[in-house]
């Protein structure tokens, strides 16, 4: 029986091709879905921030993190897109975004351009306009702004205090932060990660 996906306002939806990549075969509800990818997402944390990793600067870890959050998920994990989306670059100039994306970063860290917490909102933003993967490009790069700014010194960003995935008060916020950002404001990016 496939799955019946029920998407939030600016999620990603997965194409029939992607959907086939699901792995857990009991799962039909887009709430199972959902807890199912959290648990999977919980261990993908726990791995990352219980021992040294590896550099969210480097691009192979970045699709290995991804991976680790969704391997037992999807059999895609940790692999680029390969369709376009209603959001992120077209898939073909995902690979030299992400390396010049990357490069910038390492460019603001060395040059102080901004404090920490800029920077890897910086990037997690950057990283959610690119989007890499088919699905979980922003619970992906959330965790990768937090372990950024965890090897910058910062302490972990607080997301809004809440839950991202449902429709809600708080998605809506952080969707309109990104917006804000996406036109070069990221003051209201800065003000929810730190709320």
């Amino acid at each position: 029986m496939a799955i019946k996906f029920d998407y939030p306002p600016g999620a990603t939806p997965i194409n029939p091709d992607e959907a086939e990549g699901l792995i857990p075969a009991h799962i039909t509800l887009q709430r199972e879905l959902n807890e199912y990818e959290e648990a999977n997402l919980l261990e993908a944390a726990e791995w990352l921030f219980g021992r040294r990793r590896g550099d969210p600067l480097e691009e192979g870890f970045v699709h290995q993190v991804h991976e680790r959050m969704f391997n037992k998920t999807w059999r895609w994990a940790g692999s680029p897109r390969r369709s376009d989306k209603n959001l992120g670059v077209p898939w073909i100039d995902i690979a030299p975004r992400l390396r010049q994306m990357l490069a910038d970063v390492r460019a603001q860290i060395e040059y102080r351009s901004y404090t920490p917490e800029e920077i890897a909102a910086r990037y997690h933003h950057r990283l959610v306009a690119i989007h890499v993967f088919p699905n979980g490009n922003g619970r992906h790069a959330r965790l990768m702004a937090d372990l950024l700014l965890s090897d910058l010194g910062g302490q972990r960003f607080e997301w809004g205090r809440g839950s991202l995935i449902a429709a809600n008060d708080l998605r809506a916020r952080y969707i309109a932060a990104l917006q804000a950002a996406d036109a070069g404001d990221y003051r209201p990016l800065l003000e929810f990660l730190q709320q």
